[in-house]
């Protein structure tokens, strides 16, 4: 049977053209493939001495590159002791470990590389040996590098000497990590004994360097050594110093400090003699103070230092407060009307002033208070006499006022009395025997020890000729013997320990069985410009005897003579109506009662309030002096007529011909004068001219008017 060759040749190509194809695509896959991480380099396992320093280094590739984590039994470091370190080219870190303690670091740490392909991990164990652990043969720093200070492209040498059974391998850690001695063109190497020279020294190798022995017995690390490299030769100064600053209780504040030079100075802050930057963390050119929940005041000082010098700046900060309550305040001195106070300010930080506060002990206002008290002394005066005050003290500052201090109380000392006692009234029990009765003074200003009461039918007499009754523990006194029929005038005083107060208006009484004693409490009031209201109180009445049937009044105005009476029903006021404006009255009243009139008041007055003129300016007058002016000349109102005290004239005027015919007026021409010139008027022109008084309460009437012509040019 024969085979058709055409459909086997068809079916080889195919064949041979496949693996060429599946070569060709994994050739592909291969240089665009993503690889996971491999470990460049793994922590070894280290022994250290409790205080000291431990690193572990760990560096992995990958692609992408793998990001690693440090982890402690299994969950990553965090701790202020732990520091991770990465390398300048993204390879990998150090965890560093400062510093050791026991037992709590001795564990496995493990390096964790991961990327998006993969993950891979490397541990190493820590063991941490206190001093008196250590073996015999464990490394020891002999000689560990010092502050160097190198001029650029100039050589420098950090020297390093250790020791140990076997001895140990010296490596180098520059700002915490390792020392690359082979990717540098041989510029840094390690020296047979240990040295590490840097020759062309540049700026990138200033740091802080560290010399570390390693032996099968465990690591030690030198005190770290910081390399300068010195471009040139500027003493520090400082571009940005401190700043004073002032934060309330429990704040925060940054405080910057920046200085340069060349080297440029390290920066660190000191409160007193306490470094407050770490000697191993001292920054270069810049230092921020960070403080934070500041309760008290303090300075503190920047300190910026080079190999050419070492300069400091200081920074107060001010906590502010309010300031405290002073101590409780003494009584040192006391008059009637003064209380001095001394107290302990309270407060060691400065107070601008203080304020006194006080009161009346049993009133419900609020404190009275004297401000800006300088001294921690002070009089409070324009106190009333034999009184009860409460007083405390307050200081204040810049930030406010604090809180003020415990009160205390102090009563004012006593003083005669200063008003006379009150509603002195009297009658009579027989025709030769009145009863005199009074209240307490109004203001007593002190423990009233008695009164005196005088007696005369002389009133022109000087009260010391008068007879007198010393009357204590009442407030009333008989006086028997008098001549009947006749006016008495009676007086009455309080006294204290300290003097006597003053007298009481007199009181007549008539001795006369039956006749009123007089009306108390006389007073009058103005309810108008031509009314005043008298009002009084009843005598006492004791019987149908004696019993008030009515008023006399007696009054005229000051300035006259000649008085007038009016009669009137029983009653305590009485409107005394058609007086005249501004003008002073006096009056007197008596009681009425079957058996005759009593004795009269004292002696009161009252005056009727202004109101408005009810007569116009006298004698108004024109007079032209010139084409455009009119001098207006005036008297004031009758003084009977002027109803107060006239404040101001004014001028009102018109031309009766014209265009121009409106009315102009001139106000607040003053009191005094008695002319003016009337300016800018119409040539040959005439004008109506009036001139008004007023007093405060209003303008009076216009005068006539005057009718005047402008003269001719």
């Amino acid at each position: 049977m024969l085979v058709p060759s055409c459909p086997t040749m068809h079916r080889a190509r195919p064949t041979l053209l496949l693996p060429l194809l599946l070569v060709l695509g994994l050739l592909l896959h291969l240089a665009d493939a993503q690889t996971p991480p491999k470990f460049l380099r793994t922590p070894n396992d280290q022994t250290g001495v409790q205080g000291g320093v431990a690193s572990f280094i760990c560096q992995a590739t990958g692609d992408p590159r793998p990001k690693i984590v440090w982890n402690k039994k299994g969950k990553k470091v965090s701790n202020q002791r732990f520091e991770v370190i990465e390398f300048d080219d993204g390879s990998g870190s150090v965890l560093r470990i400062q510093p050791l303690r026991t037992p709590r670091d001795e564990a496995i740490y493990e390096c964790v590389a991961s990327n998006s392909v993969g993950e891979t991990s490397a541990t190493t164990r820590l063991t941490v040996l206190r001093e008196d652990q250590l073996p015999p043969g464990f490394p020891t720093i002999d000689m560990g590098p010092q502050l160097k200070v190198v001029e650029r492209t100039r050589t420098a040498t950090m020297l390093c000497a250790a020791s140990g059974n076997p001895d140990p391998d010296i490596s180098w850690f520059k700002d915490f990590l390792p020392v690359n001695t082979t990717n540098n063109n041989g510029r840094i190497k390690q020296l047979r004994s240990g040295a590490l020279q840097i020759e062309q020294s540049e700026e990138s190798d200033q740091g802080k360097y560290e010399c570390v022995a390693t032996n099968n017995d465990g690591t030690r690390y030198s005190a770290p050594a910081n390399l300068y490299v010195r471009v040139r030769r500027v003493p520090p100064r400082f571009s940005i110093p401190p700043t004073d600053n002032e934060i309330m209780p429990g704040g925060s504040v940054n405080i910057t400090c920046v200085a340069v030079g060349s080297p440029m100075p390290y920066v660190k802050w000191m409160l007193g003699a306490e470094d407050l930057t770490p000697e191993d963390d001292m920054p270069i050119g810049r230092n921020v103070l960070e403080l934070t929940d500041v309760r008290q005041s303090a300075n503190y000082t920047c300190v910026a230092m080079s190999t050419l010098g070492v300069i400091e700046a200081v920074a107060q900060i001010t906590v502010k407060a309010l300031p405290k309550a002073p101590g409780i305040p003494v009584v040192t001195e006391r008059t009637a009307t003064s209380i001095t106070l001394t107290w302990d300010s309270g407060n060691p930080e400065p107070v601008s002033y203080y304020i006194i506060q006080h009161k009346s002990k049993y009133s419900e206002d609020l404190y009275k208070e004297i401000d800006g008290v300088a001294t921690t002394r002070y009089s409070v005066g324009g106190l009333s006499p034999y009184s009860d005050y409460e007083f405390r003290v307050v200081a204040v500052n810049n930030i406010g006022r604090g809180p003020p201090s415990e009160s205390i109380e102090a009563k004012t000392a006593e003083q005669a009395p200063s008003t006379a006692p009150r509603q002195v009234r009297g009658h009579m029990m027989s025709a030769t025997t009145a009863v005199i009765q009074w209240d307490e003074p109004e203001e007593a200003n002190g423990q009233i020890m008695g009164y005196r009461v005088y007696y005369t039918m002389d009133s022109a007499q000087h009260v010391n000729l008068w007879e007198k009754q010393i009357v204590r523990g009442s407030n009333f006194v008989t006086i028997q013997g008098l001549i009947p029929n006749k006016t008495y005038y009676i007086k009455v005083l309080a006294y204290t320990s300290v003097g006597d107060g003053p007298l009481s208006p007199d009181l007549q009484i008539i001795a006369k069985t039956g006749v009123p004693s007089q009306p108390t409490d006389f007073k009058g009031e103005a309810k108008s410009e031509t009314s005043i209201l008298l009002s009084w109180v009843a005598p006492a009445q004791t019987g149908q005897e004696n019993q008030v049937t009515g008023y006399e009044l007696m009054y005229r105005k000051r300035d006259d003579k000649d008085e007038k009476r009016i009669s009137f029903e029983p009653t305590t006021t009485y409107l005394l109506k058609d007086l005249k404006p501004f003008t002073t009255y006096t009056f007197r009243l008596a009681a009425r009662s079957k058996h005759g009139v009593g004795a009269y008041t004292s002696e009161i007055s009252a005056e009727t309030p202004q109101t408005q003129p009810s007569g116009p300016p006298q004698d108004v007058k024109c007079y032209s002096p010139s084409s455009t002016n009119i001098l207006v000349s005036w008297r004031a109102p009758p003084v009977e007529l002027q109803n107060g005290i006239i404040t101001q004239y004014t001028i009102q005027y018109a031309a009766t011909e014209g265009e121009d015919t409106a009315a102009r007026q001139i106000s607040s021409v003053p009191p005094e004068s008695s002319e003016y010139l009337l300016e800018n008027l119409e040539k040959w022109t005439e004008y109506r001219v009036t001139v008004t008084a007023h007093t405060d309460v209003g303008a009076g009437p216009e005068s006539l008017p005057q009718l005047i012509r402008t003269e001719e040019d």
